[in-house]
């Protein structure tokens, strides 16, 4: 818990640079990305209560892009809950497009490890190659650290080689600064991804919190090597949106990141407005 010094940078200090970055981006076009390159790194979701059958048959024949146009890449994976799991792995078998579940106590985290930990190991057994999970934000913001971090740590053994994204919910956490701590517990306890939102709150992702998980990402990086993958979801629904989180994960940690490998953003009805920016 050591490992990361104190955060410094003001909410100024996070506008001023995220302006910086935006205008650079529009005056030089460095960091532009083709709309197709955006289809790639999308997790198509659905995450409803009338969520069935037929509507993951709908939602994982949506991210065969390729199917549209041989020359788009197919999404990055579908997202859906653990009970459908088995539905979508089944249409998607041999595509390469992940299927990723929300387990956990998603999107509360308002249950005991134990719950967490049945219904993570349901979702892989069911074939999930990714788990979404989500942070107890109640715990955190109690100042139980040390909780947070252990039930996280659990839920990493519990994964094994699943690719595991912890969820933040930054709307509820109150500050950057425990945007920061958040993010810190959940790379420190073997995170593949840190996720802004679940999407079930009104306040989804915004740049000054995305900017200070990036932030920290960068520092792990540099202090141990290893790389943190990073998915902005809850609310992006324009190109123009999507853009700007784009140039922020390009200016912070620099173009090797933009693939689907280090970077997601949760889509739903993004999808259909850059699907059009392709011609097709």
């Amino acid at each position: 818990m050591k490992l990361f010094d104190p955060y410094v940078h003001s909410p100024e200090d996070l506008e001023s640079r995220i302006g910086a970055i935006i205008v650079k981006d529009a005056e030089r076009m460095t960091h532009r990305v083709t709309p197709a390159e955006i289809l790639g790194v999308m997790d198509l979701t659905t995450l409803e209560g009338t969520d069935n059958k037929e509507r993951i048959s709908q939602l994982c024949h949506q991210a065969r892009f390729s199917l549209v146009h041989p020359g788009l890449p197919d999404a990055a994976a579908v997202c859906v809950y653990p009970s459908l799991v088995r539905t979508a792995k089944a249409i998607l078998s041999g595509t390469g497009i992940k299927i990723a579940s929300v387990a956990g106590a998603f999107p509360s985290g308002q249950s005991s490890l134990k719950v967490k930990i049945e219904e993570i190991r349901f979702a892989i057994g069911e074939g999930a190659d990714e788990i979404d999970t989500v942070l107890s934000r109640g715990k955190l913001l109690e100042g139980r650290e040390e909780e947070v971090f252990d039930e996280l740590s659990a839920i990493r053994e519990t994964c094994g080689a699943i690719t595991l994204k912890v969820i933040l919910e930054t709307g509820e956490l109150g500050s950057l600064e425990m945007v920061r701590k958040a993010s810190e517990l959940a790379i420190l306890s073997g995170a593949d991804f840190i996720k802004t939102s679940t999407g079930k709150i009104p306040a989804g992702a915004e740049p000054h919190s995305f900017l200070v998980m990036l932030d920290t990402i960068l520092e792990y990086l540099q202090k141990t090597g290893k790389s943190v993958g990073i998915k902005p979801a809850g609310g992006i629904r324009t190109g123009k949106q999507a853009g700007i989180f784009i140039a922020l994960l390009i200016e912070t940690l620099g173009n090797q990141y933009f693939k689907k490998e280090f970077f997601r953003i949760g889509a739903s009805s993004l999808a259909t407005e850059v699907l059009s920016q392709t011609g097709f």
